[in-house]
């Protein structure tokens, strides 16, 4: 692999890769251990991949154009805009990826590192995309590099403005601790429904919103191991889920989670779950055919829908997830409150 004599400058990570590419002999493990990162933790999201569960925010094809700019930059340059956001790249022996261009190699190993479900990571790679297109614009790039940009942002719900940035058309519907599910597919599917029609067919983002709730209290039942009732309606859906997660009113805890203010808070929560799946059965929500099809529903009233049903579905999963929480305390008593009083 031949380089830019000017790239051969003080290399930050890009140097050991370009040394290990160039030796005939090289160690698999050399690249490894010649960059020992305190972001190691960020090759996580690539070592577990998570793809068969969860989707990418954004495309593939987005990110092979980005990939492309790197071919006109220098290796430094490259790896710089990676790094001054935090990201390390993955190691060379589980880099799947093989170019005559160590540019596209170096943006490969970083682009790599980046779990590209994870609305944080990708928000932070955003910032890579815009340093490269600043990049190009003050560097005086002619052709339709910016167009094709442009095209490909657009196809993932991004917008690009004249300064440069990066924002979310559509923001992505997402939520935590999906990874700790034994199957978290049906989520997923209502969570790819609701962002994909959120902002073009509110109807039918409403219609997901309420098969998002529904999607949750089930998984939820089948990971506490109490059997569901495929034939339940959402209000004893809501009230099975959270009675399972001790997080129903008649539930008797210590700390915040017993207090009055947090009970009024569960029961509003249970309230907007319901009156989602009440909105979706009175017409306004994809489900059953409609003899006329509703009127003066928009955009707002999607976004009002997905939001309610993500605020309900996040509290599930979060105290689902979380080591302390009620349920977990009440699953494993003490030895003293198992032995009970003679």
């Amino acid at each position: 692999m031949e380089l830019c004599p000017a790239c051969d400058a003080e290399r930050p990570a890009a140097s050991a890769l370009i040394r290990w590419h160039r030796d005939p002999d090289r160690d698999p493990k050399a690249l490894l251990a010649s960059e020992k990162s305190a972001n190691a933790v960020r090759h996580a999201p690539y070592l577990l991949n998570m793809s068969s569960y969860r989707r990418d925010l954004v495309s593939r094809a987005t990110r092979n154009e980005f990939r492309s700019l790197a071919t006109g930059m220098t290796v430094r340059v490259v790896a710089e805009a990676w790094q001054n956001h935090n990201f390390a790249p993955v190691p060379e022996d589980e880099l799947r990826y093989d170019d005559t261009s160590v540019r596209r190699i170096t943006f490969e190993t970083y682009a790599a590192a980046v779990d590209w479900s994870d609305y944080s990571q990708v928000n932070r790679a955003l910032l890579v995309f815009e340093d490269f297109i600043r990049f190009c614009k003050q560097s005086g790039w002619e052709g339709n590099w910016l167009e094709e940009v442009t095209v490909k942002l657009e196809r993932d719900g991004l917008l690009l403005d004249e300064r440069g940035r990066i924002t979310w058309n559509r923001r992505p519907v997402v939520a935590r601790h999906l990874e700790d599910l034994t199957d978290p597919s049906g989520i997923l599917a209502e969570l790819e429904r609701v962002g994909t029609t959120i902002t073009e067919d509110p109807a039918a983002a409403i219609g997901s919103a309420k098969q998002l709730i529904e999607a949750t209290a089930k998984t939820v039942l089948r990971e506490r191991g109490i059997a569901v009732d495929e034939h339940a309606k959402v209000p004893a859906l809501v009230k099975q889920a959270q009675k399972a997660l001790h997080l129903d009113a008649s539930s008797v805890t210590p700390g915040p989670d017993g207090t009055d203010a947090v009970k009024k808070i569960l029961g509003g929560v249970a309230s907007i779950a319901v009156g989602v799946a009440e909105l979706r059965n009175r017409g306004y929500g994809t489900g059953h055919g409609q003899a006329s099809a509703p009127s003066n529903l928009g955009v707002r009233h999607a976004h009002l829908a997905a939001n309610a049903a993500l605020t309900w579905c996040q509290l599930m999963l979060d105290t689902l997830a979380d080591p302390a929480a009620p349920w977990r305390k009440q699953q494993h008593p003490t030895a003293s409150a198992a032995a009970g009083s003679p």
